[in-house]
C-alpha cells in the first residue's frame, strides 16, 4: 500500500472509530449480541473490460473508447479472465437468479442493541469471502465473554458453525436445509436468544440500502481493492451518523 493510501486508511478508520466511541460512551452499543453480512459492491469496471488472461482478446469493433465487444460462445470465469481496468474486481453474484458482475464484497458487523456498525472488510468477491471475513471481526471483538452473531443462511457451513465457536461465538444462523443437512441444531434454535438474533440480523440489511440508496455504493467511482475499501468503512461511518443525533438525546425524564 502506497504511503498516502495508509495515511487515508489510518484517518478514515480514526474517524470510524470515532463515531464509535461516542456510542460506546453513552451505552450505545452491545458487547454481546452481533449481526453479520455481506453484500456485493459494483465494481467500476464493465464486462467488457473483462478479457482472457492468457491469448488474444475477443474481436471488437466501433470506437476505442466505448467498443463493440463480442463475446460470443466465450465462457468467462474469474479462473480465465480479469478486468483489464480493475484487475481486483471479480465477476460475482449473490443469487443463482441474476446474473454475474464485477464486484467486490462488502461486510459489516453490527451490533444488536441498535443495529450500529462495529467493524468493517472488503474483500475480493469469492464463495467463502463472506464466512471468512465474518469470523476475522469476530475474532477481533474485545472481552472474553460468550458472545452471539445472528446470520443468513450463506453462514449455514461446518467452517463458520466451528470457527465461531472456536473463539466462544455462538453461531445463530438460519438454517440452510436445501438438499442438505444444517450444520447447527434444535440445541442452538430452542433457546428465545436464538429468535432475537435471527430478527436482529435481518435489520443490518438497511446498513446496505441506506449505503446505497443515499450513499455512494450502488457502484463505486474507484478502483483497486485499497481504495474501494476505505470508500467502503467511510459509507458505513456515514450509516452510524445518522442515528447518532436521536440516540445520543438523552430522553426526557417523568
Amino acid at each position: 500500500m502506497r504511503r498516502s493510501c495508509r495515511a487515508q486508511h489510518e484517518v478514515i478508520r480514526e474517524l470510524f472509530s470515532r463515531v464509535l466511541d461516542q456510542a460506546k460512551a453513552k451505552g450505545l452499543l452491545s458487547s454481546e449480541h452481533f449481526s453479520v453480512d455481506g453484500t456485493l459492491v459494483r465494481a467500476w469496471a464493465s464486462h467488457k473490460s473483462f478479457v482472457p488472461k492468457d491469448g488474444a482478446p475477443p474481436p471488437s469493433s466501433g470506437s476505442r473508447s466505448n467498443p463493440e465487444v463480442d463475446f460470443k460462445g466465450q465462457k468467462r470465469t474469474n479462473d480465465t479472465h480479469q478486468s483489464k481496468t480493475d484487475p481486483d474486481a471479480k465477476l460475482a453474484t449473490k443469487s443463482s437468479k441474476a446474473g454475474a458482475i464485477p464486484a467486490y464484497m462488502g461486510h459489516v458487523l453490527t451490533e444488536n442493541r441498535n443495529g450500529l456498525v462495529v467493524d468493517t472488510r472488503l474483500t475480493q468477491a469469492n464463495g467463502t469471502a463472506e464466512r471468512e471475513a465474518a469470523i476475522e471481526m469476530l475474532a477481533e471483538l474485545p472481552g472474553e465473554a460468550r458472545k452471539t452473531v445472528g446470520a443468513d443462511k450463506a453462514y449455514d457451513s461446518e467452517a463458520f458453525v466451528e470457527g465461531c465457536r472456536e473463539i466462544n461465538v455462538t453461531p445463530h444462523v438460519a438454517q440452510n436445509t436445501s438438499g442438505r443437512s444444517s450444520r447447527i441444531d434444535g440445541r442452538t434454535k430452542r433457546h428465545a436468544g436464538y429468535q432475537i438474533s435471527q430478527f436482529a440480523r435481518k435489520l443490518i440489511e438497511t446498513v446496505f440500502g441506506d449505503a446505497k440508496q443515499h450513499g455512494i455504493l450502488r457502484q463505486v467511482k474507484l478502483r483497486g481493492l485499497v481504495k474501494v475499501e476505505l470508500l467502503f468503512t467511510l459509507a458505513a461511518t456515514v450509516v452510524n451518523l445518522r442515528p447518532l443525533p436521536k440516540l445520543l438525546v438523552p430522553e426526557p425524564s417523568g
